[in-house]
C-alpha cells in the first residue's frame, strides 16, 4: 500500500475532497437559509398559495441588539401592506401593476416605497442624523457657496411651489439631504437635494421631476423638526415617481 493511502482505492486526497464538498454544499445551504431572514415567505398573488418559502425553508427567528439598545427579530411578523391604487395590467400571476387613480399618490410603480421604521435615522451618538439647521444649529452652508434658503422652488413647467425656508443637513456625511421647500398655504415639505438644480442668478431651484403645483402634495412630515426612516422612503418615491407620472406625456414612449 502506497504512502497515504487508506484503501486500495481511497486515499487522503480523495477524503479532503470529498470533505470541502460537504462543507461547501453545507456553506450555500446555510447562507441561502440565512438571506431569507428578510422579505420571506414571500406574498404571491396565485390562487391557494399566499405565501412561498421555497428552499431551504425560512431560518428560526433570531435577535440582534441594536446600537441605541433596542432590540428586533429576522425572521418577524410583517406589518400590514398598505393600501395602494393600482391593478395588474394582465391576468397573469406577477403582472406588473398599474396605478388606477392619481399615479403621483397611488404607492405603487415607481411611486412605491419600502415600510421601514417609521422613527429617525440614528447617528453614531443615537440621535436623529438628519436635522434641520434651525435644529442643529452648530452648523452652517459655506459662506462661499450658493444660500437656498429664500429662493424660490419651481417645477419642472416654471410654476412656482414655494419658498426655500431651511436646509436639512445629514450630520455624520456633511451634506445637504432635503430643502424644506414652504408652500403658499403655509405648511412645509421636504424636496431630496439629488433632483435639485440650483441656480443661484435667478434665486431659483428647480425640481424637474414634479410640476409646480404638485408641491402641495408631496407627503409631509409629523413632527416638523425630525424624519423618520419610513417618511424619508415616500418622500424619495413621491418625486421619484414623477419622473414618470408628473407629466402624462412623460408615460408615453419617447419614439
Amino acid at each position: 500500500m502506497e504512502t497515504g493511502a487508506i484503501t486500495s482505492h481511497i486515499d487522503v486526497a480523495q477524503v479532503a475532497l470529498y470533505g470541502f464538498w460537504l462543507f461547501f454544499a453545507g456553506l450555500i445551504y446555510y447562507l441561502r437559509q440565512e438571506d431569507k431572514r428578510e422579505g420571506y415567505p414571500l406574498v404571491t398573488d396565485r390562487p391557494n398559495q399566499p405565501r412561498v418559502a421555497g428552499f431551504p425553508p425560512v431560518p428560526s427567528p433570531k435577535t440582534f441588539v441594536l446600537p441605541n439598545g433596542g432590540v428586533v427579530t429576522a425572521p418577524r411578523q410583517e406589518a400590514a401592506q398598505p393600501a395602494f391604487d393600482a391593478l395588474p395590467v394582465a391576468a397573469w400571476p406577477g403582472a406588473p401593476m398599474h396605478p388606477t387613480g392619481d399615479p403621483m399618490l397611488a404607492a405603487a410603480g415607481p411611486g412605491a416605497s419600502a415600510l421601514r421604521a417609521d422613527t429617525p435615522d440614528p447617528n453614531f451618538e443615537t440621535r436623529p442624523r438628519v436635522l434641520p439647521l434651525r435644529v442643529a444649529t452648530d452648523l452652517f452652508l459655506d459662506p462661499e457657496g450658493p444660500d437656498p434658503i429664500t429662493m424660490e422652488a419651481v417645477g419642472a413647467d416654471g410654476v412656482v411651489g414655494g419658498v426655500v425656508t431651511d436646509v436639512w443637513i445629514d450630520q455624520p456625511e456633511m451634506i445637504i439631504r432635503y430643502l424644506e421647500v414652504t408652500l403658499p398655504a403655509g405648511p412645509s415639505v421636504l424636496v431630496p437635494m439629488p433632483l435639485i438644480r440650483v441656480n443661484e442668478t435667478a434665486r431659483q431651484v428647480i425640481v424637474q421631476s414634479i410640476l409646480g403645483a404638485q408641491f402641495a402634495h408631496a407627503p409631509m412630515l409629523a413632527n416638523p423638526d425630525q424624519v423618520t426612516l419610513r417618511e424619508e422612503d415616500r418622500i424619495v418615491a413621491y418625486y421619484g415617481g414623477g419622473t414618470l407620472y408628473a407629466d402624462p406625456r412623460r408615460v408615453e414612449p419617447l419614439l
